[in-house]
């Protein structure tokens, strides 16, 4: 049987703490986790979990991570070789692989700044 919540009174809208907010993006956050079955577990809504992850991330500082790129002879491998994975605060994933050159390599950098 499905829960029913009934929201009596002037005001019709649910409020959630910024602990229950924290929470509920923390899990969201997981490796793994479905933003779907997250709000489902939680009764909230797909696109407010998305809305409060935005602003986390538009409050969240750029964080600088200082880059060192070494010249050393590349090796023949007949599968790439990530050497490097960033992932980025909006939730995508920047991978350079052993095989790119250190200009390349740079330049990525460069280009997130």
């Amino acid at each position: 049987m499905a829960q029913v919540t009934i929201l009596a009174g002037p005001e019709r809208r649910r409020r959630w703490s910024d602990e229950q907010r924290e929470r509920i993006l923390a899990d969201a956050l997981r490796p793994g986790a479905r933003v779907c079955d997250v709000a489902r577990r939680h009764d909230v809504a797909r696109s407010l979990i998305y809305e409060w992850r935005r602003a986390a991330l538009r409050r969240v500082d750029p964080v600088f991570v200082p880059a060192v790129v070494m010249d050393e002879p590349a090796e023949q491998a007949s599968e790439p070789v990530v050497a490097a994975v960033l992932d980025l605060p909006d939730g995508r994933r920047l991978r350079i692989f052993n095989s790119a050159s250190p200009a390349l390599a740079a330049a990525a950098l460069k280009a997130l700044r």
